[in-house]
């Protein structure tokens, strides 16, 4: 017997963890992962040479520093960090984002150092 089809519920899935800068995957998109991060402070300058970088607010405000600007995005806004273009996420308040980016692709893009982290499955 095969299980139904069921929906990714996002609140339910914010619910399951408290950590902050770890991404947790809850669906994969042809190569891609689709994940939830929970966010608070400043993150670190990188860029992803290979890839641009899809970030989703759900709750909270983000804002992505740029060389050229800062964008600032509150629930339901999105913005996509084109590739090789250095950023760096900040948030005053605890942010609940959601990403998509190629599966593989390092949360500290070239800057690698002690807060990469591979993303967690969440079930």
């Amino acid at each position: 017997m095969t299980t139904p089809p069921v929906p990714v519920n996002l609140v339910d899935k914010f619910a399951q963890f408290s950590d902050l800068w770890s991404q947790k995957t809850i669906a994969r998109l042809n190569d891609y992962e689709v994940k939830l991060a929970k966010m608070k402070g400043e993150f670190i300058w990188h860029t992803h040479d290979d890839t641009d970088e899809l970030f989703l607010v759900v709750r909270g405000r983000l804002t992505l520093q740029l060389r050229d600007g800062d964008v600032v995005l509150g629930p339901g806004e999105l913005f996509v960090v084109p590739q090789g273009v250095e950023h760096c996420p900040v948030a005053d308040e605890e942010t609940d984002v959601l990403l998509l980016e190629p599966t593989g692709t390092p949360n500290t893009g070239d800057a690698g150092g002690p807060r990469t982290k591979a993303p967690e499955p969440l079930a």
